[in-house]
């Protein structure tokens, strides 16, 4: 049996069960069990209960803005601190070439990326609640970090006359690459400044929950789409093409283009040494995949090719001999904290929204899965807030924007990480890269660092086959999957992730709109009710039609209501009240003419008289005064049998119908409106409407709604479907003999009027929302 299966059990034997209890209304058992509702709190109440303070309280405020005071008295230090030095040397050698690598992404020097894998563990070591993950960059969030300073830096704004450079042989333009430079990297460090101080605000606000609207497959296509751009904004690295630098949309696929038309201007030596660091990465990260229940700590095999290729570099003298490109310098020691341009957050508000919600999503979403297996929760609120604080803090030094990396936690992890002790420690590491290592590492060609970022997009690439597995599972979800990556794909990361959060919440809102429904019937002998079209056994009650609606009915799905019940019917009521009114005025001519007789027995002709009164239903309508005996008569019509005159009736085979309201969580006002006048459409045509499996909460908004009155009570609400069905059957054995569908006319014969009907106008009350504001309008 494999690790984790469960082991197949004898199925029980089901026995039956019975139940006694009286029939229930909602009316009868609120009174039977003394309905009461929560009273609210008082003002003065909460007010004191949110501004009361205590030792206690205080303490626990304290451990929920720095959770480390909560974790870091009971570390055991015997039992973890090695496993926890051991990770965090394994994961501070994999954060410093991820640092170098993330930092082309940002189109910053090389050197940034170690102060961005270095500040933000510092913070977040105190305000995270996280155990596992790894604070750093993260490949999809430097691009967009990276595509916001490209558009505000691009290299047609620091062009200079290549005579009047120093030591130039060039006659033609120039990049000022050190003003470039200089100012990519402050509107780098303003845009983590931005991020972090939304990230807090966010935190405070208490929205951690707006992570959830992205939902997983809206994240699988968005980070694939961007493992996508990052390998395209890493290939030219490695064939040291230069390219323009197109941002917005189709950026991706001006940039591919342009490629192409120059790859023959491909340097091989960076080729070569690209090539081989994706070959060699990628087969021994699926040796660690494949083995790690035997080898005890992953190999680095990042570490062990950058210094490789770092002494093949300087040995070969490859830039000069091949003109290969390399690192070239890497600043020595920390800069000194700058201020962020505050003037250009005004161009970078928007996409610094997405960041700070992507940064997040990605850290989240990362933390959860480890905070799961190791048996602990992470606060999301708080997460916000350790994130925001983390970047406005690194943002003051020249770094740019931090979440968490999925490879380098899971090398945190894997290696015996047990707490953000492994992260301090790892921050050591780049620590003493930064102060020492920088100058050896500057003969490292780029290229190599391109393909360690192309080498560790594969896990976001295999995303790409659990599309297949959507599909057969949730076709929507897979919609959503394919149609955010090609969006992310096409408009950029940033408007592609709005686009499929707008595809994804226009989903929901289609399943709200157009919900599931249909005909229910009882299981013989059971009181189990399933839809009649699914279930062969289940048999609808004599005379009682049970529609369930599973959602919400508010104003966008009240037409699908309606539309659902005329079909569960099989009759449209409004009709048919209005053909009855117009048979009954028919018949009433007729009696006047002498052509019929009303009787207490029904409706016959005068014998000897042929049978003229199937007239034509188009024929109008004659006023003339007729002379009938002086006698009140009671006339009974069946509706579903033949009638006297030409217009055609639809049958009504029901006399109840049953709303099974167990999946509508809440009304709106325009919902109530239309269930009233629905109710009142079925009432006048003799057919009684109830209400079964409702929640609590209905009663109470209905209450509030003035739904109720004398026509519509809480006595036609009831528990459950089955009680419903047998009030219904218990008031048809007790009723008259007669058809409840007869309609008893009473014809004063004397009057030389037409017989008054009820109009068949509605209450302004009862109409439509939209039939209210047209006569508005109108009006």
């Amino acid at each position: 049996m494999a690790a984790g299966e469960r082991a197949a059990e004898p199925a029980p034997e089901l026995s039956p069960y019975v139940v006694a209890r009286p029939l229930l209304s909602e009316a009868a058992f609120a009174e039977q069990h003394e309905r009461r509702p929560p009273p609210p709190a008082a003002l003065r109440q909460r007010a004191r209960a949110a501004c009361s303070c205590s030792r206690k309280k205080a303490l626990r405020a304290a451990k929920a803005l720095l959770p480390v005071l909560e974790w870091l008295p009971r570390y055991p230090l015997r039992e973890w601190l090695l496993s926890d030095v051991i990770s965090g040397v394994s994961t501070g050698l994999v954060a410093t070439l991820q640092g170098l690598a993330y930092a082309l992404l940002v189109a910053v020097p090389v050197g940034y990326g170690l102060y961005s894998a270095f500040f933000p563990i510092l913070t977040y070591f105190f305000l995270g609640t996280s155990r596992h993950i790894s604070v750093g960059p993260f490949p999809v969030v430097s691009l967009m970090v990276g595509s916001v300073v490209l558009s505000m830096a691009p290299d047609d704004n620091f062009l200079i006359d290549g005579s009047n450079a120093t030591g130039a042989n060039s006659t033609g333009p120039l990049i000022d690459t050190a003003a470039r430079d200089a100012q990519r990297v402050l509107i780098a460090s303003t845009l983590t400044f931005l991020v972090g101080i939304l990230q807090v605000v966010f935190g405070v606000l208490q929205i951690g929950f707006i992570v959830r609207y992205l939902a997983d497959p809206l994240v699988g296509g968005f980070t694939t789409a961007a493992a996508f751009q990052v390998f395209v904004s890493q290939l030219k690295i490695v064939l040291n093409v230069s390219t323009k630098n197109y941002n917005g949309v189709l950026s991706i696929i001006y940039t591919l283009i342009e490629i192409f038309e120059r790859i023959g201007t491909t340097n091989i030596a960076d080729l070569i040494a690209g090539l081989l660091t994706i070959f060699i990465c990628m087969m021994v990260k699926e040796i660690n995949d494949r083995f790690k229940h035997k080898i005890p700590v992953p190999i680095p095999i990042e570490v062990i090719v950058t210094i490789i290729a770092t002494g093949i570099s300087y040995a070969a003298d490859l830039e000069k001999k091949y003109n290969a490109g390399i690192v070239k310098s890497i600043p020595r020691g920390f800069l000194p904290p700058e201020p962020p341009a505050v003037g250009l957050f005004s161009e970078m508000i928007a996409a610094s929204f997405s960041i700070a919600i992507v940064a997040y999503a990605i850290a989240v979403s990362v933390g959860k899965v480890y905070a799961t297996k190791y048996d602990y929760a992470i606060d999301g609120n708080q997460e916000f807030i350790a994130f925001g604080i983390s970047n406005i803090f690194s943002g003051a030094f020249s770094c740019f924007v931090a979440t968490t990396a999925l490879s380098r936690t899971a090398v945190q992890e894997s290696t015996g990480g047990k707490t953000q002790v492994a992260g301090i420690i790892s921050a050591g590491i780049v620590l003493i890269a930064i102060l020492a290592l920088g100058k050896l590492l500057e003969p490292l060609q780029k290229s190599v660092l391109a393909a360690v970022v192309i080498a560790n997009l594969k896990g976001m690439f295999m995303q790409v086959f659990d599309v297949p597995r959507l599909w057969r599972q949730n076709k929507v979800d897979a919609m959503i999957w394919i149609f955010t990556c090609v969006a992310s794909i096409i408009l950029g990361l940033d408007l592609g992730l709005l686009a499929g959060l707008l595809f994804g919440l226009l989903t929901v809102v289609l399943r709200v709109q157009f919900p599931s429904w249909g005909g229910f019937g009882n299981i013989p002998g059971t009181d189990i009710y399933k839809k009649v079209k699914e279930y062969k056994n289940a048999v609808e009650p004599e005379g009682v039609k049970i529609l369930r609606f599973s959602s919400p009915i508010f104003y966008a799905n009240i037409d699908g209501l309606k539309s659902s019940l005329k079909s569960t019917v099989g009759f449209d009521a409004v009709k048919v009240y209005n053909k009855r009114l117009k048979a009954l005025r028919k018949i009433q001519k007729l009696i006047k003419k002498g052509k019929l007789k009303a009787t207490k027995n029904g409706i016959i002709s005068e014998p000897g008289i042929s049978n003229e009164a199937f007239e034509p239903d188009e024929e109008p309508e004659d006023n003339e005064d007729l002379q009938v005996p002086t006698k009140e008569v009671e006339i009974q019509v069946d509706w579903n049998s033949e009638l006297p005159v030409k217009v055609n009736v639809p049958k009504v085979p029901i006399h109840s119908l049953i709303l099974d309201f167990g999946a509508v969580s809440f009304l709106d006002i325009v919902a109530v409106r239309s269930i009233r006048t629905i109710i009142r459409e079925f009432e006048r045509i003799d057919v009684r409407v109830y209400f079964a499996s409702y929640q609590d909460n209905l009663i109470a908004q209905l209450e509030k709604s003035a739904f109720f009155d004398d026509v519509v009570r809480k006595d036609m609400f009831f528990l459950t479907v089955h009680d419903a069905v047998l009030y219904i059957r218990n008031q048809m054995t007790y009723s008259d003999n007669q058809d409840p569908i007869f309609e008893k006319i009473s014809l004063m014969q004397e009057s030389k009027g037409p017989i008054e009907f009820t109009d068949t106008s509605r209450p302004e009350d009862e109409l439509d929302v939209q039939e209210e504001a047209m006569r508005r309008l109108a009006s």
